[in-house]
């Protein structure tokens, strides 16, 4: 697929901000800025792209709020900026995507709770449900209980990360650059813009250059290095000026701009091969003939009342086996229940879960989005 038909066909597309132009070079939230793109994120929820987005800022606005000219250098007083610049910087794209009839939500994320596979999970689900309900999540490190984010790095990271975690197609990261060159055009004459490469080539990093401004931490590198990462579950990502007039709709209608770094493979793929190589199994399901022929020939969810028993000690997010009544692996997956929760729903149907847990996570024991059949079966 070309990068053009890409952006095109995109229906999940996560968005990255950085501080410098949330926050006009340091100067306190650009309203003006999180307007337009707050337009052009309505735009694509009306044409029916789920959207989310990763905005910095927070600590640069929590740094005006407090009347700081300098960034403090105590992390303690820099997780203070973060809680008063939050506020602000939430309103703000909550104003004005309301100005558009699009709501939004506030998503303060951790690498703690992405590394967590129950939180996982469950951040997983909060967010695709946002989308479903049409919401614009705005994310943002939680910067007031975490210091890796503050001391090192930019949200790229983390953009790349939402973008596993919700499965998206492109990961836009718009930055004050117009791309991504060969080498510094600024020292090198000879250096070239580079349109489209391949995630993950190993020659991008070494293209790529140090530090960006003094007010976001992030450089090139730190988007190189996040769109490998956004590629291991298939996402491509757009790396381009967020100060290009409508510069989403247009990427969105498969005008090339910036620097496109592409997956090498496609996102269903990227995710099934995770799992499919899977090597410790913390625990299985049983599951009789129907179950198998549901899963197995119809490519549908795994439901409790399919499940005949419950092997092992796992936890909700562990990958789990999916086994006939033989014993026979058909399928794995990402569980939705612990194993001392799938014993007590075995045979019941969705109305009965909350019954038998007083409480319902997910209507399937493993959604068809996280399974991927074996290929014994």
């Amino acid at each position: 697929m070309s990068h053009s038909d890409l952006m095109r066909h995109a229906k999940r597309v996560v968005v990255k901000v950085g501080s410098s132009l949330v926050t006009n070079d340091g100067r306190g939230l650009d309203e003006q800025a999180i307007a337009q793109w707050s337009a052009q994120l309505a735009a694509m929820v009306r044409s029916g792209k789920e959207v989310v987005m990763v905005s910095s800022g927070a600590v640069a606005e929590g740094m005006k709020r407090l009347g700081w000219a300098t960034r403090p250098k105590a992390l303690h007083d820099l997780q203070a900026a973060a809680a008063v610049g939050q506020m602000g910087l939430v309103h703000m794209y909550e104003s004005k995507l309301r100005e558009h009839g699009v709501a939004s939500a506030q998503v303060l994320l951790t690498h703690a709770d992405l590394a967590d596979r129950e939180r996982y999970l469950n951040a997983r689900s909060t967010l695709v449900t946002l989308l479903d309900l049409n919401v614009v999540p705005v994310i943002n490190e939680n910067d007031t209980v975490v210091t890796d984010e503050i001391k090192f790095g930019d949200n790229d990271t983390l953009g790349a990360l939402v973008a596993n975690l919700i499965e998206a197609d492109v990961l836009i990261i718009l930055t004050d650059q117009t791309g991504m060159y060969t080498a510094d055009p600024r020292r090198d004459p000879k250096a070239e813009f580079l349109h489209v490469a391949q995630a993950g080539d190993p020659a991008l990093e070494s293209m790529a250059g140090g530090a960006g401004s003094g007010i976001g931490k992030g450089g090139m590198i730190t988007k190189v290095l996040a769109a490998k990462r956004a590629a291991s579950s298939g996402a491509s990502t757009v790396i381009a000026s967020g100060r290009e007039p409508d510069v989403l709709l247009r990427l969105m209608r498969g005008e090339s701009i910036g620097t496109c770094l592409l997956a090498h493979t496609p996102k269903s793929q990227a995710r099934k091969r995770w799992m499919a190589d899977h090597l410790q199994l913390r625990g299985a399901v049983r599951i009789d003939a129907g179950a198998v022929a549901k899963v197995v020939q119809e490519g549908k969810s795994l439901l409790p009342i399919g499940m005949t028993a419950v092997i092992g000690d796992f936890s909700r997010g562990d990958v789990i086996a999916i086994q006939d009544e033989s014993g026979r692996e058909v399928a794995r997956g990402l569980a939705n229940y612990a194993a001392s929760e799938a014993r007590l729903i075995c045979r019941k149907s969705s109305s009965a879960l909350e019954a038998a847990l007083g409480y319902v996570t997910e209507h399937e024991m493993v959604h068809r989005t996280n399974l991927v059949l074996v290929a014994a079966a």
